[in-house]
């Protein structure tokens, strides 16, 4: 038993390491009759034992006996008339692989396929047994078993073979898109309604909904107690994965929705049609007296979320969903979270380096099974009880044909955080090329180091064959690249702190004191309709923004309010109308003018 136990953790390493890659094969099965069409099955072999052919045209068809029964320990566990040019399967347990496959061999067997109910890995030896065997042996799930039974029947044959994996699945290039779009589009929308938001903070909605959410300011000590609460989370699922998995996926379904809802609330209320309010009520939401047009989006963005929760297992078409519901969410959170400073940026990218390399390559070294904590996680853990899988990730089915897409990852994954925390930079730099007017050089510049060190990501993928921390890649390249821009432009300075941008633009913008002026009685001879034209129903000044050397700045400038604003509101009394209207006019222009001034 603790022989077993100890080949099982041996061939658990043995699975992560990049040279056990080519250890995936098939198994191509196929009826006796010749029915049916073909199909292949996952094996896990050792090539130690034989090697298997690269090409299904050189390996051999041959009939597949099923002796699931027996374990195949003992002569006794051999059928009369041996395994004369057959392929066995028998169950796995009770001796060893060097065992089993000595006496399929000495008995005429061309191969052998050991069932397994627990997880494959590779049938062990030693150098003497791997010299005295040479026919091929691999483990099949029982799974696979059951269903060739009931696929195939009783009779049928049987080609094992280990086609080469391909150096990199085009379905790269499909999550590459998906991701630099979604930085690239978030950071602009982020940086572009972060800056003219200060142009409607005085407009008054149509409705009760309102055009913009608010951001969210993020601080060196918000950044700690996220950084904490990511660690506390990922060691939690790594030991209650079943029992937390769906509290993650009702958090996902709840945050998708908002975030689709707010991606697609801008062209919604381009329509001209369902503008019409509900009635007044009590109810919890509804008493705001949301447009048509906005209930019915909220009712299809939570009908869309309910739809991939039913359906999230199904491998053919729900992670089309996912996919949409998780750029819906990553653009919401690129918008709504702000880093003020590129201090703050720094700081959050690398507090997260450090523990995306740690859960990474540090914790296979403190796990039992020499597993990585964030691997193990991500793609779910292989004991579970679930079978359930994380949501927080873009996935794209693999396109080319090979073990490693039947047996191990069907699908290639990017996680979120490997979006949004490089997107929450290049929103930053949006903001800043838009604050310091520099065509947006930051932002280009950023999104394109962000889309090279995607590149180095999957070829480091390519190169060693197994999972890669992303952000170990993309924090160098959009950060040094950053830094760089900001050297070669001397703003290193504003570009660290944010001077100008972090502290001013938030700032509301200047109300001054009204201007007493006399109120004359209306004049009698003036029609009224002519009164209520001329009069305000809000009378305010408003004065231009400030560009440039003008005069008007110039007697700002000893007063710190050189700020971009968009408006200054000055209230003011309601203005008398008669004869002497244009001279009142005036003279309160002068005093509002020289009160500014």
């Amino acid at each position: 038993m603790a022989a077993r136990r100890a080949w099982l953790r041996v061939g658990l390493l043995f699975c992560f390491l990049p040279q056990v890659y080519c250890e995936y094969g098939m198994v191509h099965v196929l009826s006796e009759k010749g029915s049916s069409k073909g199909k292949d099955y996952c094996i896990l072999f050792n090539s130690q034992w034989a090697h298997l052919p690269h090409d299904l045209g050189k390996a051999s068809l041959l009939q597949l006996q099923d002796q699931t029964a027996s374990v195949l320990c003992s002569p006794s566990d051999v059928p009369d008339g041996g395994f004369n040019n057959q392929i066995p399967m028998v169950m796995r347990g009770n001796c060893t692989f060097y065992e089993k496959v000595r006496l399929a061999q000495i008995n005429g067997a061309r191969g052998l396929l050991i069932v397994s109910r627990e997880r494959l890995v590779p049938p062990g030896g030693n150098r003497s047994q791997y010299e005295e065997i040479d026919i091929p042996v691999a483990l099949l799930s029982y799974t696979d078993m059951l269903d060739i039974g009931k696929s195939f029947g009783s009779s049928v044959k049987g080609a094992m073979y280990a086609p080469n994996e391909p150096v990199l699945d085009y379905n790269m290039v499909i999550i590459f898109v998906m991701a630099v779009g979604t930085v690239a589009i978030g950071g602009y929308w982020a940086g572009s309604r972060d800056v003219k938001k200060r142009y409607m903070k005085h407009k008054r909605d149509d409705g009760a909904e309102k055009h913009d959410d608010e951001t969210v300011d993020v601080t060196p000590i918000m950044i700690c107690v996220f950084v904490v609460m990511c660690c506390s989370m990922l060691v939690l699922l790594y030991f209650f994965y079943d029992h937390l998995v769906y509290v993650i996926i009702g958090i996902f379904c709840l945050a998708a929705s908002i975030g689709l809802y707010s991606c697609l609330s801008p062209f919604v209320r381009r329509f001209p049609l369902g503008k019409c309010r509900i009635p007044d009520n009590n109810l919890p939401y509804f008493h705001k007296r949301p447009q048509v047009r906005m209930l019915l989006l909220a009712i299809f963005c939570i009908s869309v979320s309910i739809v991939w929760g039913i359906f999230r297992n199904e491998d053919q078409w729900a992670w089309v969903l996912q996919d949409a519901l998780g750029i819906a969410f990553c653009l919401y959170m690129l918008k709504t979270i702000r880093l003020p400073t590129f201090k703050g940026c720094t700081l959050l990218l690398l507090v997260l380096f450090v523990y995306d390399v740690f859960f990474v390559f540090i914790t296979p070294f403190l796990t039992k099974t020499g597993e990585s904590i964030m691997v193990e996680v991500a793609a779910g853990p292989s004991d579970s009880a679930t079978h359930e899988k994380l949501p927080m990730v873009l996935k794209v089915p693999r396109l080319n044909s090979s073990p490693l897409a039947l047996c191990d990852r069907p699908f290639s994954l990017l996680g979120f955080g490997d979006i949004l925390v490089p997107g929450l930079l290049v929103a930053y730099c949006h903001r800043f090329d838009i604050q310091v007017q520099s065509s947006r050089v930051y932002f280009v510049a950023c999104t394109i180091a962000y889309g090279i060190g995607l590149l180095v990501t999957f070829v480091a993928l390519a190169l060693m064959q197994m999972g890669q921390p992303a952000l170990l890649y993309l924090v160098p390249c959009t950060l040094l690249t950053s830094f760089a821009v900001a050297l070669w432009r001397k703003e290193l300075a504003m570009f660290w702190t944010g001077s100008g941008f972090a502290k001013d633009l938030p700032q509301p913008p200047l109300v001054i004191a009204p201007v007493n002026c006399p109120e004359l009685p209306k004049d009698s001879n003036v029609p009224a309709s002519q009164q209520d034209t001329e009069q305000m129903t809000n009378p305010t000044l408003h004065v231009k923004e400030l560009h440039g050397p003008t005069s008007a700045a110039e007697e700002l400038a000893d007063t710190d309010t050189k700020m971009d604003q968009s408006e200054i509101s000055v209230t003011q009394s309601k203005e008398p109308a008669g004869q002497n209207k244009d001279d009142l006019e005036s003279k309160c222009l002068n005093g509002e003018q020289k009160q500014l001034e």
